[in-house]
């Protein structure tokens, strides 16, 4: 039986102070559970004995098994799935991160939990393995957007910080970003390695990166004398920028 007192810390789990105070976080649902499992440190965990029949070993510190549906009075989902897990949250080194030799995605402002969790899944599809947030970005650690990144977090670090002063230190290596003015991404030449800048989905890029970007890139619309939409989601950009980044390689 799961406690009131575990009950309640799930819960409290959705604000972010208090997945910063406790060092942990909620992942739902059996393919994010099983992904994560082998990466991060697993706290605790409540499923059914089906699911844990799928998994061998299952390195948690404390397991319980759901035998009167109890997921459902601490799922944060509309259709509580057949395990739920409390994980630590990773602390990764931001000097780690090799704009020089890969290509990073800097996320400016991202709001949207489910951009965020969105972009994290197209980082991992398209070989990107660290993303680096502004602090005012959408938390990875939240349930909504955990849920979004569909396990893609084992395979990309997410990274909080000061954005402008990451970019100025890496100012001599290629720095993109999508502008309306910018040119035609298909007609550039693109470097397999440096920093690809997205911005806030009703903003954009704010000045004062925008200052530091030194390719300017467009994704066109088609055709280019028809009336659009004036904007990308910007989940769906990123997807759009990363795979002609990548296009380039072949």
């Amino acid at each position: 039986m799961v406690s009131k007192s575990k009950i309640s810390l799930i819960r409290s789990l959705e604000m972010k102070k208090f997945r910063d105070k406790h060092g942990i976080f909620v992942a739902e649902g059996g393919r994010l559970v099983s992904e994560l499992m082998g990466v991060f440190e697993c706290e605790w965990m409540l499923a059914k004995t089906s699911w844990m029949a799928t998994q061998g070993n299952i390195p948690a510190r404390e397991l319980l098994v759901d035998e009167d549906d109890e997921i459902r009075k601490v799922s944060f989902l509309t259709t509580p799935q057949d395990v739920i897990a409390l994980f630590r949250i990773p602390t990764y080194d931001i000097s780690e991160v090799k704009p020089d030799k890969q290509l990073v995605l800097a996320l400016d402002g991202i709001q949207n939990p489910g951009n965020m969790g969105t972009i994290v899944r197209i980082a991992d599809w398209f070989g990107i393995e660290d993303i680096v947030c502004s602090t005012d970005s959408a938390d990875v650690f939240a349930p909504k957007t955990t849920q979004a990144t569909m396990g893609s977090l084992a395979r990309v670090r997410v990274h909080y910080t000061d954005l402008t002063d990451f970019i100025a230190q890496n100012s001599r290596l290629p720095v993109y970003g999508t502008f309306i003015d910018g040119s035609n991404i298909y007609e550039q030449t693109l470097e397999h390695h440096g920093i690809i800048v997205m911005g806030n989905e009703g903003n954009g890029i704010r000045p004062a990166l925008e200052a530091q970007i030194n390719q300017r890139l467009r994704i066109p619309s088609y055709p280019a004398d028809r009336v659009t939409a004036n904007s990308l989601n910007v989940a769906v950009a990123t997807a759009v920028v990363c795979a002609e980044f990548r296009r380039k390689i072949f």
